[in-house]
C-alpha cells in the first residue's frame, strides 16, 4: 500500500506560479509512474503530467505544456509540479497518483491507469 499526501495549492491571480508537491509514504517514485491529474467542477478529471521511472521522461497535456513542469526528487520520495502562467482555466483539484509493479498506463492519462491516488489539493486562478 502507499499513501500519498498532495500539498502546495492555494488562491492566485492568473499569471502567477505555484509549486505542488506529492509525499509518497515509500519509495515507489523510483520504481513507478508517477503523475498529475486534475478535476474541475462538473467536469471529468484529466491528465495534467506524468513522468516515468528510469529515464525520467516526461509527457504533459497539450493545454499545460510548456507551463507546467513535473519533477521528482527520488531521496525525498516526493514529486513536484512546478505551474508557471497560470490562468483561471487551470482553476482545479489537483491529485497525484502512482502506478504499481513497475507497469505504467497506456496512454499514459488513463484515469484507471493508476492504483493510488492522494487526497487532492485545490488550485483556484483569478482573472
Amino acid at each position: 500500500q502507499v499513501q500519498l499526501v498532495e500539498s502546495g495549492g492555494g488562491s492566485v491571480q492568473a499569471g502567477g506560479s505555484l509549486r505542488l508537491s506529492c509525499a509518497a509514504s515509500r519509495s515507489t517514485i523510483s520504481t513507478d509512474c508517477m503523475a498529475w491529474f486534475r478535476q474541475a467542477p462538473g467536469k471529468e478529471r484529466e491528465g495534467v503530467a506524468v513522468i516515468y521511472p528510469g529515464d525520467g521522461k516526461t509527457l504533459y497535456a497539450s493545454s499545460v505544456k510548456g507551463r507546467f513542469a513535473i519533477s521528482q526528487d527520488n531521496a525525498l520520495n516526493t514529486m513536484y509540479l512546478q505551474m508557471n502562467a497560470l490562468e483561471p482555466d487551470d482553476t482545479a483539484m489537483y491529485y497525484c497518483a502512482a502506478g504499481r509493479d513497475r507497469i505504467c498506463p497506456f496512454p499514459w492519462n488513463r484515469v484507471n491507469g493508476y492504483s493510488y491516488w492522494g487526497q487532492g489539493t485545490q488550485v483556484t486562478v483569478s482573472s
